[in-house]
């Protein structure tokens, strides 16, 4: 069906290969570009580059354009070649494969998304051998989607509510949850690509670093669980299990006493309140609770917007869970912020905004700012895609592009002279 990229066996010179690759670098972070960009940022010699860009053509990575005078950018002189990364010469995919649902995402060589796929119920999922197949089934969707047949699978990667050590293994505690969260999932996508496993918080945290989010902070998912994507001094925290920012710790924090998140912590406070008779008709929660069997965060928070009692209570609690966690987190770390992240981030707002101001009034300093992430439900998707880039830009040419593609490539674009 695919021809996907593999490994090469016989890796270029090592001078060779670093000008290959510093040209390559260039590609990925311009848009069209010519021999003097590529100088000016790396100083290399003109013949060096042109040599690496005529081989990055023949090898597929790199596609060459009409001149700088066609193209209206240069006018005396004899006219500079252009050249631009080869999009579609390999593409990534991103997996979160979450408590309640699997999601795909794949994205070109610029991070550019193709297509994105989602399921539900993975939790139901029963068995790790149909779990697979989910994570597999899901990918496949995706690939579908993106229309792109003749572009080989570079990298994936899987993101699980689970820590991850460096062999992509989770360890077996937490009464199994965490190997029902990564069962293992080499054998279901050895089709596509070099297979990287990684820990949702921790993808969350690449995803917003590569946003702008600084050298030192937390990335908090904080729906179900609290668990923190750990960068600090612009390296991510892994721990000898990978389980740095697990926050087990919670369960001894007087409190919290749990590392229940803020959506599940929301709708066991929910449900205490309605079980004590403690929702008073007429008001807003009560509206909210007079059909659904669960109350759930969001319609608690849109209660305290509209002044509900109950609901502002529960927010302060919320918000007192928060700031107990950040507290936690920066008197560690010394990090500058906390980003809560995941689909709770928007409607938390309130929440976030209360925690801040605890944290402010509190005896601890320095405290770190708490901030709502932006990229909603996606941030781990997006995170994942972010890594498998991050893997193909640190190493290019540990990968080769099937004959067919580097075919394709020289048709398009015609040979390149020195």
């Amino acid at each position: 069906m695919q021809e996907y990229l593999r490994r090469v066996t016989t890796p270029p010179a090592p001078l060779r290969r670093s000008s290959l690759e510093t040209v390559l670098d260039v590609a990925f972070t311009e848009q069209a570009f010519t021999a003097s960009t590529v100088m000016a940022r790396t100083g290399l010699t003109r013949s060096t580059v042109l040599a690496a860009c005529d081989e990055l053509v023949r090898s597929g990575w790199i596609t060459a354009l009409d001149d700088a005078r066609t193209a209206g950018e240069y006018r005396l002189g004899r006219p500079a070649k252009r050249y631009e990364l080869h999009r579609t010469a390999g593409l990534v995919v991103g997996v979160d494969v979450g408590n309640t649902r699997i999601a795909a995402v794949v994205a070109d060589l610029r991070g550019t998304v193709l297509a994105q796929v989602e399921r539900g119920a993975a939790a139901g999922t029963p068995g790790d051998d149909a779990r697979r197949a989910a994570v597999a089934a899901c990918v496949a969707d995706a690939l579908l989607q993106a229309d792109h047949p003749g572009s080989p699978v570079l990298v994936t990667t899987v993101g699980v509510a689970a820590p991850v050590d460096r062999r992509g293994g989770s360890p077996s505690e937490d009464d199994g949850f965490w190997h029902r969260m990564n069962p293992g999932f080499a054998a279901a996508l050895s089709g596509y690509g070099e297979l990287v496993v990684e820990n949702d918080a921790n993808l969350a945290a690449i995803a917003e670093r590569a946003r702008g989010a600084g050298d030192s902070f937390a990335a908090l998912l904080s729906g179900e669980r609290f668990g923190a994507g750990l960068i600090v001094d612009g390296v991510l925290l892994r721990g000898t299990h990978g389980g740095a920012g697990e926050l087990r710790i919670l369960n001894i924090v007087e409190g919290v006493g749990t590392p229940e998140g803020l959506g599940a912590a929301c709708r066991t406070l929910a449900a205490a309140a309605r079980a004590a008779g403690r929702i008073l008709p007429g008001t807003p929660l009560a509206t909210a609770a007079s059909e659904p069997r669960v109350l759930d965060a969001p319609m608690v928070f849109a209660a305290a917007e509209a002044d509900d009692p109950v609901a502002l209570e529960i927010v302060e609690r919320l918000a007192e869970r928060l700031a107990k966690a950040c507290i936690v987190l920066g008197s560690l770390l010394d990090i500058e912020r906390v980003h809560v992240a995941g689909a709770i981030a928007r409607p938390a707002e309130r929440v976030i905004r209360r925690a801040n101001a605890l944290l402010q009034a509190g005896a601890f300093r320095p405290v770190p700012e708490v901030v709502a992430s932006q990229l909603g439900a996606d941030v781990v998707l997006v995170g994942a895609a972010q890594r498998a880039l991050d893997t193909v830009r640190a190493h290019p040419l540990a990968f080769s592009l099937p004959a067919a593609a580097r075919e394709r490539t020289v048709a398009t674009t015609g040979s390149v002279g020195g």
